[in-house]
């Protein structure tokens, strides 16, 4: 195989109690990416679309990605690589991740796949190094393994996949403002109090029993952030209003998507996902505030190959 294209999804990190170790994978919203062997030896990022992204493969998260994955082999095949950029940076749904994931993805199939999906998470999460200063995995590991997962530990590595209940639709909402993730992450507080820190543990084991129960109610009640969500909504226009307006009008639960300015409603089935998304539309049409909507089942493929 000399060439590869591939769909690389958007995603979407925290998902309210999971600060920095859960994130899931949406189906049908993403980019996509095309790797083509060269025998310059050199990795070259021919062509961007859709963003406005460094071409310098040591300033672009896939070059980056890509990078650490050929050193880690000792190798010193080369790639092309073209860009279609369909998630917007700074949007809080996993652009950086995306591109990072799809780029280590592609040239592992290039290669003959040496690396395991888990085993080229290190690589993916490089980029992530670079985007935000944080080498952070709720995005990188939904995006390569699909479905729901949780970052157990990072010292050392170690992800697991939880299970996707089939009912699930993600309503995103994203303001047509930036919120870089660097900026975000600083205004985080570095220490919280004790019984906040148990309500979090407490929302974050029953999301996951949740989960594994298809206990869409438990799911919904688990959906609760005392931590970042205070700091972080202020950033996002009107988000109490939205998180109002999407439950009044049946979603599961409401968040902040990473860190914004996007924001999720969780929702079981699809007339429930539908009466959520023009609720939310209609309110913000009617503040003229520029958006994007996306409505999307969980994706359990991750990254895939595409023709």
């Amino acid at each position: 195989m000399e060439e590869i294209k591939i769909f690389a999804p958007a995603t979407v990190a925290n998902l309210s109690c999971g600060f920095d170790v859960l994130g899931c994978c949406l189906e049908s919203v993403g980019d996509e990416m095309l790797l083509r062997k060269n025998s310059s030896g050199e990795i070259k990022i021919t062509k961007i679309t859709g963003q406005d992204l460094p071409m310098e493969t040591d300033k672009n998260v896939a070059g980056v990605a890509v990078r650490a994955l050929l050193k880690e082999l000792k190798s010193e095949q080369g790639f092309d690589m073209e860009i279609y950029k369909k998630i917007k940076s700074g949007s809080g749904i996993g652009s950086s991740a995306a591109s990072s994931a799809g780029a280590v993805f592609a040239a592992n199939k290039l290669l003959g796949e040496p690396f395991s999906p888990l085993e080229l998470l290190p690589f993916a999460m490089q980029g992530e190094l670079l985007a935000s200063g944080n080498a952070h995995a709720d995005n990188v590991a939904p995006a390569l393994l699909g479905g729901f997962s949780l970052i157990k530990s990072y010292q050392p590595l170690e992800v697991l996949s939880l299970p996707n209940p089939p009912d699930l639709r993600m309503v995103i909402l994203h303001p047509l403002i930036e919120v870089r993730t660097k900026d975000s992450r600083s205004i985080i507080k570095q220490s919280i109090s004790l019984q906040k820190a148990i309500n979090q543990w407490g929302n974050l084991g029953a999301l996951v029993s949740a989960l594994y129960t298809n206990d869409y109610d438990l799911l919904g009640r688990s959906l609760q952030d005392e931590i970042v969500e205070p700091v972080r909504s202020i950033l996002i226009p009107f988000f109490d209003e939205l998180k109002k307006i999407a439950r009044e009008s049946g979603a599961l639960g409401f968040g902040i998507s990473g860190s914004g300015p996007s924001v999720f409603a969780l929702c079981k089935g699809e007339i429930s996902a539908e009466n959520v998304r023009q609720s939310i539309q209609k309110f913000y049409q009617e503040k003229e505030i520029d958006f994007d909507l996306h409505l999307s089942k969980i994706g359990n493929e991750g990254v895939k190959v595409i023709q």
